[in-house]
């Protein structure tokens, strides 16, 4: 797992959410939702703004590492 899962895993948890919940919101199996948290699935920037709506923030607030080059 990267710094960038790590974080939406982080984030949900702090929410108190489970996978299950997170899915539901999405509109999507808690398949598949597992899988974009655990790298198995690509991460479209249509629902990574999704993602972050849900959390309030701005997608490069979860999805962008300042370490990474």
């Amino acid at each position: 797992m990267n710094k960038i899962t790590e974080k939406l895993q982080k984030l949900r948890k702090s929410k108190g959410y489970t996978c299950e919940e997170m899915a539901k919101r999405l509109n999507i199996s808690k398949a598949y939702y597992w899988q974009l948290e655990n790298q198995n699935r690509r991460l479209y920037y249509e629902l990574a703004k999704e993602i972050a709506a849900i959390f309030d923030l701005k997608p490069d607030d979860i999805f962008y590492d300042d370490n990474e080059k």
